[in-house]
């Protein structure tokens, strides 16, 4: 369970900590260079990564704290 402070997980219902960033694009209604971004617990990474590869849509998994060094202040 996660604090009400701390990113949760994206999956429908699931009130977990995230610990991963999905990172997708639609290529149909997205510049190629655009990321869009769910969160993920640890339970619900691979449901979430294989929802988003089957369309063709995902394009890295991260961990939350390096996602979240990487991006700018």
């Amino acid at each position: 369970m996660s604090d009400e402070n701390s990113p949760i997980c994206s999956a429908k219902g699931c009130r977990a900590a995230a610990v991963w960033v999905l990172a997708w694009n639609n290529p149909k209604i997205h510049t190629p260079e655009r990321r869009k971004t769910w969160l993920a617990c640890e339970e619900h990474r691979e449901h979430l990564s294989q929802f988003l590869g089957v369309r063709g849509f995902l394009k890295d998994v991260v961990p939350l704290a390096e996602w979240e060094q990487q991006q700018p202040s």
